[in-house]
């Protein structure tokens, strides 16, 4: 019986865990920025069903909601800042990639005949 993940096309044995973790500070800031974005839903859920059921923490929901976007806002741009720091400062691995074509040659140009040069 095969695994999924384990076995190519070919029969040939893949690593499913090839692909390179995220860098630490990359990650942390990641998983802040996927709880602030989980918690920011919820805080909306709460202020649309509150205030369609016309209850008082419809309106401070609703404020909240507003600085909760705000964070969330902050937090997802902080991971891609956080990755371009993290690009710049440690660098990256400069390799073609497997859809990398290579470079077009230039076309050959046809050498003139001597005849031709006359003409």
């Amino acid at each position: 019986m095969e695994t999924w993940g384990t076995q190519g096309w070919e029969g040939e044995v893949k690593n499913m865990y090839a692909k390179t973790r995220l860098p630490d500070p990359i990650r942390a800031a990641a998983v802040r920025a996927v709880i602030i974005v989980a918690l920011t839903l919820v805080q909306l859920m709460i202020a649309a069903l509150s205030s369609l059921a016309e209850v008082w923490l419809a309106f401070p929901m609703a404020l909240s909601t507003v600085a909760s976007t705000v964070a969330a806002t902050w937090s997802v741009l902080d991971v891609w800042i956080s990755r371009q720091v993290w690009v710049q400062r440690n660098g990256v691995v400069s390799e073609p990639s497997s859809v990398a074509r290579p470079r077009p040659r230039a076309p050959h140009r046809r050498e003139e005949r001597p005849a031709e040069r006359a003409a």
